[in-house]
C-alpha cells in the first residue's frame, strides 16, 4: 500500500478473506486429527468462520454506495 487510508469496502473484503483463511486452515488441522470432535471443530468453528466471511463479502458487495447518479439524462 502507499499510505492511503482503507477505505470500508476494503476493510470489510480483508475481514471476510481473513475469516476465509482462518475457516480453512481450522479444517484442514481438523482433517488431520483423529478424533470424534475433530467434526465439531471442522463443522463449528470452521464452518461457521467460513460461512462469516461469506457472508460479510456479499454484504459488502451489495452495500456499495451509487457513485453514478443520472442527473445528466
Amino acid at each position: 500500500m502507499n499510505g492511503e487510508p482503507l477505505t470500508i469496502m476494503e476493510k470489510r473484503i480483508r475481514i471476510s478473506g481473513s475469516l476465509l483463511l482462518f475457516g480453512l486452515l481450522v479444517e484442514v488441522f481438523s482433517l488431520l486429527w483423529s478424533h470424534p470432535t475433530a467434526f465439531i471443530v471442522f463443522f463449528v468453528v470452521g464452518g461457521l468462520s467460513m460461512a462469516a466471511g461469506i457472508l460479510i463479502f456479499l454484504y459488502s458487495l451489495v452495500s456499495i454506495p451509487n457513485s453514478h447518479s443520472n442527473k445528466d439524462t
